[in-house]
C-alpha cells in the first residue's frame, strides 16, 4: 500500500473524536503536512478521508465521523472539475462538489443547478450547515503550496501596520432600475455605516461617475488593485459579477475595466493579506471547466488568503441578509475562525425572528417587493448553498483588544480636545478625530455631465481622495500600557457628528487594540458649552492636556 493511502486508512480508523475532517487526494498529503502539523499542534484532531469514489460516499464518511459528536470543521483539498467524471487522472486530484437544484434564482436566468459545498456540512438535511467548511481548490501541488503558504503566514508571521484596521469596499452600480437603485444605494450606505464599528477605517470605491467616491473611471481598475495591494482586513466587492470578471464602470460613451482573471499578476499584497468577499453573482463558480475569478485570486501568490463568493446568480435581499450576518459574527460576536463567522452568519440568515434592527429593515424592504414570506425564506436558504468559502475554515482571525476611552460627547471647533484612555498594550498609538462615515468633510462637486478631459479625470481622483479622507485631526503618541492622556487640536472647520478613534499596535506587530467614541463638534460661534472641570492638584496631567501629550510622545 502506498504511504499516503496508508495514512488515510489509519486516520479513518482513528476518526472517532476528530473535530476536523480533511478530505484530501493522496497525491496532496505530503504538501498538506505543514498544515497538518500546525493544526494538530493547536489541538485539532484531524481525520483524513480519501477523495473518492463519489460525493455521496464522501458525505457518508463525513457523517460517520460526526457520530461521535465532536466534529466541527471540514476541509476539502482539490478542485471540482466536470471532466473528472470521465478522466481518472483528473478525478485523482479532485474533490467533487454537490450540484443542488436551483429554485429561486432560476427566475433571474441562473442555471438549473448550483455548486455547493454546504451540502457536506449539513448533517441533518435541513439545508443549514452544522459545521464549518472550506475548500482549497488546487489543481496541482504547486497551487496548494501557494494557498497553504499564505494561510500559515497569515497566522504565524506578524505584519506590522494599520492594515488590520482597514476595510476596503469596491462597489458596482446596481442597474436594477431608477426606482430601486437609489434605495439599494441608501440601504448599502446605512448598512456599512451601522454594521462596521466606527473604529475601523472604511474606504469606498464606487463605480458611479456621479459619486464623489468614484476615482477616474479610466483608472478605476488601478484604484481597485491599489486598494487590494495596500493591505486590509477585508477587501469587499458589492455589485454584478461574472465567472471571470467583475462588472464594468459605465460612463457616457464608454465602459471601463474593474477586475478580471487577467489581472492576477498585478495582485502584490505585502502589507497584510486580505480576506476577499464577493457579494456578487458567479465570481465563485468553482465547478466550471475553467477556474473562476475567486479561484485564481486564491491561487495568485500576491492574492487573498481566502475568498468567500457566490457560485451562481445572487439576489439583493438574501445577499444583504447574509452580509449583515457576516458583520455581526465578526465585529460583535468576534468568532475565532473564518469558518465560524460564515457558519453562524448562514445560520443567522435563516432566523425567522431576527433581532438586529438592520435585519428587520431588510425584511421589511423585501416584503414590499415580494409579500410572500415563504418565497423570501426560500431565497435565503438558497443563498446558504450559493456562497462557498475557498480557503481554510480554521483560519484564525485577527481581533483587536479593547481600549477604554474617556472623551466628552460634545466639543467646540477651534479648541483642544482632551482624551484619556487605558490601554492593555504598550506601543505606538494613533489618535484621530474623524467625520462619521455618512458625512463628508467638504462639499463634493455636483456632476451634471461627464468630463472626459485630462483635467476632468484628475478632478475625479482628487474628489475621490477627499471623500475617503474623514480625518479632521490626528497625532501619534507612545503609550507604555495602562493609563494615558493626550489632546487633539480641533480645526476651526470641523463640524457635525464625528468619532474619536484610537489605534494602538504593540512593538511586535502581533497584537493591536482599537476604540472609538462618538462626539459632536459644534461651530465656535454657536457653542454654549459648560466649562471643562479643572484637573486636581497632583494629577500628572495638571499642567494641561497639550503639555501632557508632549510628554507622551
Amino acid at each position: 500500500m502506498h504511504l499516503s493511502a496508508l495514512v488515510i486508512a489509519i486516520s479513518t480508523l482513528l476518526s472517532d473524536g476528530a473535530d476536523t475532517v480533511l478530505v484530501c487526494p493522496p497525491a496532496y498529503l505530503q504538501v498538506m503536512r505543514p498544515w497538518l502539523d500546525y493544526r494538530t499542534a493547536q489541538g485539532h484532531r484531524i481525520a483524513i478521508l480519501p477523495n473518492q469514489p463519489s460525493a455521496q460516499q464522501i458525505r457518508v464518511e463525513i457523517r460517520r465521523c460526526a457520530q461521535a459528536g465532536t466534529l466541527r470543521h471540514i476541509v476539502l483539498v482539490g478542485d471540482h472539475e466536470p471532466l473528472a467524471t470521465i478522466d481518472p487522472q483528473i478525478q485523482a486530484r479532485c474533490v467533487p462538489t454537490h450540484l443542488a437544484p436551483a429554485r429561486v434564482n432560476v427566475r433571474w436566468r441562473s442555471t438549473p443547478e448550483l455548486a455547493t459545498d454546504n451540502w457536506y456540512a449539513d448533517l441533518d438535511d435541513d439545508g443549514v450547515p452544522d459545521v464549518t467548511i472550506g475548500r482549497f481548490p488546487a489543481d496541482s501541488p504547486q497551487d496548494l503550496s501557494i494557498m497553504l503558504g499564505k494561510t500559515l503566514a497569515y497566522e504565524l508571521m506578524p505584519t506590522p501596520g494599520r492594515w488590520c484596521q482597514r476595510i476596503n469596499c469596491i462597489a458596482g452600480v446596481g442597474g436594477l432600475g431608477p426606482l430601486i437603485d437609489p434605495l439599494v444605494e441608501l440601504a448599502t450606505k446605512k448598512y456599512l455605516t451601522s454594521g462596521i464599528p466606527p473604529e475601523y477605517d472604511l474606504s469606498m470605491t464606487y463605480a458611479n461617475w456621479r459619486s464623489p467616491f468614484c476615482p477616474s473611471p479610466a483608472q478605476f481598475h488601478a484604484a481597485t488593485v491599489r486598494r487590494f495591494n495596500e493591505g486590509c482586513l477585508f477587501w469587499v466587492y458589492i455589485g454584478h459579477g461574472y465567472p471571470y470578471q467583475l462588472d464594468r464602470v459605465r460612463v457616457p460613451g464608454s465602459t471601463h475595466h474593474i477586475l478580471s482573471t487577467a489581472d492576477m499578476g498585478q495582485l502584490d499584497n505585502r502589507q497584510g493579506i486580505p480576506i476577499a468577499i464577493f457579494l456578487a453573482c458567479y465570481t465563485g463558480a468553482f465547478d466550471l471547466p475553467y477556474d473562476c475569478l475567486a479561484e485564481q485570486m486564491l491561487r495568485a501568490p500576491g492574492g487573498p488568503v481566502a475568498v468567500l463568493a457566490g457560485s451562481r446568480v445572487t439576489m439583493p435581499y438574501a445577499m444583504a441578509v447574509f452580509g449583515n450576518g457576516l458583520m455581526t459574527e465578526y465585529f460583535q460576536q468576534r468568532r475565532a475562525t473564518l469558518g465560524e463567522v460564515i457558519l453562524h452568519a448562514k445560520r443567522q440568515t435563516m432566523d425567522e425572528d431576527p433581532h438586529p434592527a438592520d435585519r428587520r429593515l431588510l425584511d421589511l424592504f423585501a416584503r414590499t417587493m415580494n409579500p410572500n414570506p415563504q418565497s423570501l425564506r426560500a431565497e435565503r436558504l438558497e443563498h446558504l448553498q450559493l456562497f462557498n468559502l475557498l480557503g481554510d475554515p480554521l483560519l484564525r482571525l485577527k481581533h483587536p483588544q479593547d481600549i477604554e476611552l474617556d472623551v466628552t460627547t460634545r466639543a467646540v471647533a477651534g479648541t483642544q480636545l482632551e482624551i484619556r484612555g487605558r490601554s492593555p498594550l504598550a506601543g505606538r498609538c494613533r489618535v484621530e478625530l474623524v467625520a462619521r462615515r455618512d458625512q463628508l468633510r467638504g462639499e463634493p462637486p455636483v456632476r451634471q455631465r461627464f468630463d472626459n478631459s485630462a483635467t476632468g479625470q484628475s478632478a475625479f481622483n482628487a474628489t475621490y481622495a477627499q471623500a475617503n479622507d474623514r480625518c479632521w485631526s490626528q497625532r501619534d503618541v507612545t503609550v507604555s500600557g495602562g493609563e494615558f492622556l493626550t489632546a487633539l487640536q480641533i480645526p476651526p472647520e470641523a463640524r457635525g457628528d464625528c468619532h474619536v478613534c484610537v489605534f494602538l499596535e504593540d512593538g511586535t506587530g502581533q497584537s493591536f487594540a482599537l476604540a472609538a467614541r462618538d462626539i459632536y463638534i459644534a461651530p465656535a460661534k454657536l457653542a454654549t458649552l459648560p466649562a471643562t472641570a479643572s484637573l486636581q492638584d497632583g494629577d500628572p496631567a495638571a499642567d494641561g492636556p497639550a503639555h501632557a501629550a508632549e510628554r507622551l510622545r
